[in-house]
């Protein structure tokens, strides 16, 4: 078979075109080394988000664009999307209270006849704050469960067709007279006309496996999360500035917990080798002690992640101040009769109209098929089932899929019974614990080191 488009990448931006591209009636294959989501598009801050600090870089059709998809996503994912009140405190370190009012004046008339409300003032007294943050602003963006915004993009995709290989390695990329010879690392060859490189941290490995070379390069960026037990009551989340004028987020995370982060360094060497350090653990406990009335220490951290982030080198020195903007070239040599398209930057918000962006600069022609902005991904649709005794993690996680679950069955740890895990294994790609403890799931943050290896061991005992 020749592919129409092969996607090197299963994290958000490769799934979200595999996605497109299918629906467009191309024939996609998609090419994973390792479990979808498996690195950057899993390691999120978990937003989904117009950005207001990029305002302050001047980014306005960034977070325009950003605020319009945030708009679209909230509407064909929710079950996995869903609107989050975030506070924001007045101090005297933070920016003025006037700049911050001008610059959610901003963002509200950026987002204007969107559906979430608009920014308004607040008193904080009574919050977990100390005293001197009295007063401060509260706006509204969404939260997102990023790596099974991966998912419900892939299992869109294989539904209408695409090929979807993970834990399949691409090691030779060979350009021929009309498209491109594929090799996979199991030695099998296949064809595709033209190449995606959606590789995220490894994008200059794929572009050198395939002899091409860019004029754009990657600014690889580090941020790190910490994840401790819950700081506050209620569902709304804090965004707080910090004297380096960064800012960080304490966020709401799977109801026990609070999700701290996100640092923001230069990173060098293998991506997969990625983990947080404790210079970075320290960084993130003292910005947010300096809010905090109970001051937290590294002994209430229940666990920590890191990503690195494929940046558009735009030659700022200051990794906040590089753009998330998302870059597309395609190859001038290969353009013609075998196009290379290298992806550089992103963001989780942006990634389905960066799809569409792809699609129309490969195949032109379907530039008047866009359909991605109106069709719910799976699980999004709206069910009349009872969810009596239903855990409302399923409903959280699967949205109308869990319908497909069926029986609960033998129950393999607390609140887990056999019948997810198969399900998770046959109609997710999950074939590991890490896969569903972390991935398809955050129960790895719940279950005790005993449950978490009974389900290791019903995976090696029903490996698919």
């Amino acid at each position: 078979m020749t592919y129409d488009l092969a996607i090197i990448g299963g994290g958000i931006n490769g799934a979200g075109i595999a996605r497109d591209a299918a629906g467009r009636g191309l024939k996609v294959l998609l090419l994973e080394k390792g479990d979808l989501a498996g690195a950057t598009s899993s390691a999120s801050s978990k937003l989904v988000h117009g950005g207001l600090r990029y305002l302050e870089y001047r980014e306005f059709r960034l977070v325009r664009e950003a605020l319009q998809e945030r708009e679209v996503l909230l509407g064909i994912a929710p079950h996995i999307i869903w609107p989050m009140d975030f506070l924001l405190p007045l101090g005297e370190h933070t920016r003025s209270g006037w700049l911050i009012g001008l610059g959610l004046f901003l963002y509200d008339h950026l987002a204007w006849g969107m559906k979430l409300r608009k920014s308004s003032k607040i008193t904080l007294r009574g919050e977990v704050l100390k005293d001197e943050f009295f007063h401060g602003y509260r706006y509204t963006d969404c939260w997102v469960d990023d790596a099974r915004l991966v998912l419900a993009n892939l299992q869109d995709a294989a539904a209408r067709g695409a090929d979807i290989r993970l834990r399949t390695a691409c090691t030779a990329l060979t350009q021929e007279d009309d498209g491109w010879q594929v090799t996979l690392e199991t030695g099998e060859t296949l064809r595709a006309k033209a190449i995606v490189n959606a590789a995220g941290p490894w994008v200059e490995n794929i572009s050198r496996m395939a002899g091409v070379k860019t004029k754009g390069k990657a600014k690889l960026i580090k941020g790190s999360h910490i994840v401790v037990p819950k700081i506050h009551n209620g569902k709304h989340a804090y965004i707080l500035q910090l004297p380096d004028k960064r800012i960080l987020f304490i966020l709401p995370f799977q109801d026990e917990f609070s999700l701290i982060g996100t640092t923001d360094i230069p990173f060098s060497g293998d991506a997969k080798d990625v983990a947080i350090t404790d210079a970075e653990v320290d960084y993130l406990l003292d910005a947010v002690n300096g809010y905090l009335m109970n001051p937290l220490s590294q002994k209430d951290i229940v666990w920590s992640y890191a990503g690195v982030r494929s940046l558009y080198d735009d030659g700022s020195s200051n990794a906040s101040a590089i753009t998330r903007d998302y870059v597309l070239e395609i190859d001038e040599k290969t353009q013609k009769n075998a196009p290379f398209l290298t992806i550089f930057g992103g963001k989780i918000t942006t990634f389905r109209r960066l799809s569409e962006a792809v699609i129309d600069k490969l195949h032109p022609q379907l530039s008047a098929q866009k359909w991605t902005h109106a069709a719910t991904l799976p699980g999004g649709e709206r069910f009349d089932a009872p969810t009596d005794g239903i855990p409302a993690r399923w409903l959280r996680q699967y949205g109308a899929k869990l319908l497909e679950i069926g029986e609960k069955g033998e129950e393999i740890a607390a609140g887990l019974c056999e019948a997810e895990l198969r399900y998770s294994r046959d109609h997710e790609w999950a074939r590991t614990a890490e896969d569903f403890l972390w991935r398809r799931t955050k129960l790895g943050l719940t279950l005790n080191a005993e449950e978490q290896q009974r389900i290791a061991a019903w995976f090696d005992k029903n490996a698919k």
